[in-house]
């Protein structure tokens, strides 16, 4: 479990510095521009993927198209998220969109939906309305922002579990489909800095080059982690990938009212209550 540990706090140090970026003068779009340069080094470094595979007729390129343009927007949304609703807000939306990727999973693969996973469902999607309602007093904080960058996160990482679900439905290998989104990825992620930068954005500077590379060494912390947790418990899946989830919602809402003083209406806190459980219960048997 010290793996799943350590990928929940790497995912979390994510957010943590999209949080501090502003504080520091940092560009989120250049951050995350460079993020991928680090992770297309690591990815390629310690997973040494072949790219065999992505030269056979049946390679899903459309699925890993779609993934290399989502993969770097969702990122900005994961920041803006971050930056206007807070940490906790943020982790629980982008953890609770596993329910995208639950539906996909009975409409478009085939699994069954039983009774505990219908109950996670419904119970995930009122704790997703319960984080991102902030009531009378939090509408001026920060206004519709608070809760559409949330649901657009949500949405956003659910449509790239379904479209990674593609890709390994084809037999692409991890470490070959993780090179190959790095990598279609990059290009896009430079050109919406570049763009932010044309619109009066802030200059390319090193500052921002090393909080990017910074930014990628805990994103690619977070996956590798996250897979060396699935091959010390191979028997054990739907514990890894429980326990992942509900350390991520966990120490970041510890992270968000501890360090940042986020403040979570009663109903708030209720909502990450019903999300772990919802997290229990609809990764029971994955």
């Amino acid at each position: 479990m010290v793996y799943v540990l350590a990928s929940a706090i790497c995912s979390v140090l994510v957010s943590v510095l999209l949080k501090l970026a502003r504080r520091f003068g940092l560009d989120v779009g250049q951050m995350v521009a460079w993020n991928y340069v680090m992770a297309c080094a690591l990815a390629a470094l310690l997973l040494q993927p072949s790219l065999a595979p992505l030269r056979a007729a049946g390679a899903p390129w459309f699925a890993l198209v779609g993934l290399g343009v989502l993969l770097p927007v969702i990122f900005h949304a994961l920041g803006a998220s971050v930056r206007h609703a807070g940490i906790v807000r943020s982790d629980v939306a982008q953890r609770l969109s596993l329910l995208l990727s639950l539906l996909a999973a009975f409409v478009l693969f085939g699994e069954k939906l039983d009774p505990a996973k219908a109950l996670g469902c419904a119970l995930g999607l009122l704790a997703l309305l319960g984080m991102v309602w902030r009531g009378e007093h939090g509408r001026g904080e920060g206004g519709s922002a608070s809760w559409y960058w949330p649901l657009l996160v949500f949405a956003g990482f659910g449509a790239i579990d379904v479209l990674f679900k593609r890709v390994a439905a084809a037999g692409v290998p991890l470490g070959t489909s993780l090179e190959a989104m790095f990598v279609l990825a990059l290009p896009v992620a430079f050109t919406l800095a570049a763009w932010g930068r044309l619109r009066g954005g802030a200059r390319f500077t090193l500052r921002n080059a090393l909080g990017g590379l910074l930014l990628g060494l805990f994103n690619f912390g977070n996956i590798l982690f996250y897979l060396r947790a699935h091959r010390a418990l191979p028997q054990h899946p739907a514990l890894v990938f429980a326990s992942m989830n509900l350390g991520v919602v966990m120490l970041g809402a510890l992270a968000g009212v501890l360090l940042f003083r986020e403040r979570l209406s009663r109903l708030n806190v209720a909502a990450l209550g019903l999300a772990l459980l919802a997290i229990v219960l609809l990764t029971r048997g994955a």
